[in-house]
């Protein structure tokens, strides 16, 4: 059965390999493994799940794909032996290519030398500003070293990943020491933790942003989702207050009132202090709005105009009677609907209306009518205003005596008394 094993090599180096047994090797267990060119030796940093875990999330893993390379066998004690032996190696290769850096003039500073365990390779890391032709080295080396070398150009943070180091906190640094892969930090990151924004007081050995801001920004995200944004201002006991800062680590607010005066509030108490304060003012509205429907109603009775069997809600104040629409608009009857060309409205003679009384001249009847007169059309309206106000009119009048004038006729005008 093959098992997943993280091994790490000389300066932070981690690869992936398959290892072919029952069990997997302990950890930190020295192993030698196959690489491109040879073998090489490293130590086991991680097996099992957690092999998996970090071989799906980490830069150097290979995913769901089995790892390309497998593990030989177990490191032996001379194994062990050549390895310590060979350790001071790497920093003498380094400092021997660097002289040869120097000597050429190239803009470059070799960082790190890392020899492979059985000599058959011989890698250079190196950072630089910009790009660097370095082909005469790499012959000049070849010649001195009698063996393959490698330049690999790497940045500011890998080269602090790979030497390593104690931070400002008095620990390891995190890229070196537990961090799987190095993420983007940018100044975005140290505002919405409220930092400063000096370079000298953010930045960490390298001269880069600290990994640690981008490590700590979710704990900021997710704690910030429970306290109110600065600058918002808020209902509490005191009335309208101002969100000047919050404190994450201890959970409170910094409020400032309208008279300008400060005050540090719990989180907790915060947010009952708002909650009190918000339901006394759906309160204070309530009753406002009861006032206000009392004292409508009561003016609505002095006027005379108030309907008594209307039921009066004390939440919400209704309209006075005197402006409801129904004071001066005659309640509306159902019809008939009427398909005629000229858009006029079908109407049908209310029994009740024959008793009624009629409108003054020069008067709208829509105006004082009684309730019982229905609503009609425009054109159809005026029509049968005519029709009664010439029934209604004396019996004198030109051409109520012959045919030819159209009297008879309830839709024919009244003719010109000229």
């Amino acid at each position: 059965m093959a098992h997943l094993v993280e091994v790490a090599f000389r300066g932070n180096r981690k690869e992936f390999f398959s290892w072919e047994g029952e069990a997997p090797p302990p950890a930190r267990a020295g192993v030698v493994v196959e690489v491109e060119r040879g073998e090489d030796f490293g130590r086991v940093h991680s097996t099992g799940a957690l092999a998996e875990v970090r071989c799906r999330g980490c830069a150097h893993g290979c995913g769901t794909a089995p790892p390309p390379r497998r593990i030989v066998r177990l490191a032996t004690a001379d194994d062990e032996r050549r390895e310590r032996e060979r350790s001071p190696e790497h920093e003498a290769a380094r400092r021997q290519a660097a002289e040869r850096v120097r000597a050429a003039g190239l803009v470059m500073k070799v960082t790190d030398a890392e020899w492979q365990w059985d000599r058959r390779k011989l890698t250079l890391y190196f950072t630089a500003e910009k790009r660097v032709d370095f082909r005469e080295l790499v012959r000049e080396l070849a010649q001195l070293f009698r063996t393959r070398i490698e330049l690999r150009q790497i940045g500011v943070r890998d080269e602090a990943k790979r030497l390593s180091g104690v931070g400002r906190c008095g620990r390891e640094y995190c890229s070196a020491s537990w961090m799987q892969e190095l993420r983007p930090v940018n100044l975005g990151i140290a505002k919405d933790q409220q930092l400063s924004l000096n370079p000298q007081q953010i930045s960490g050995a390298c001269g880069r942003l600290m990994c640690c801001l981008r490590h700590e920004h979710d704990f900021y995200v997710q704690s910030r989702r429970r306290f109110p944004k600065e600058g918002k201002v808020l209902v509490t006991a005191r009335g309208e207050e101002k969100v000047l800062a919050c404190d994450l680590f201890r959970d409170r607010v910094t409020l400032r009132g309208p008279d300008g005066d400060t005050r540090v509030v719990p989180l907790a108490e915060l947010r009952a202090e708002v909650v009190h304060a918000e339901g006394a003012w759906m309160q204070a509205e309530g009753s406002a709005a009861a006032t206000a429907t009392l004292m409508a109603q009561a003016e609505a009775e002095a006027e005379g105009e108030t309907d008594t069997g209307t039921e009066v809600s004390p939440a919400v104040a209704p309209v006075p009677p005197s402006r409801t629409p129904e004071a001066t608009m005659p309640p509306l009857a159902a019809s008939a609907p009427h398909d005629s060309d000229d858009g006029d409205e079908a109407e049908e003679d209310d029994p009740a209306d024959a008793d009624a009384p009629d409108a003054p001249e020069g008067q709208d009847p829509g105006e004082d009518a009684p309730r019982r007169k229905r609503r009609r059309g425009r054109r159809g309206g005026r029509r049968v205003r005519a029709a009664e106000q010439r029934r209604s009119a004396p019996d004198d009048r030109p051409g109520d005596h012959g045919g030819d004038a159209g009297g008879d006729r309830p839709d024919a005008p009244p003719p010109d008394p000229s």
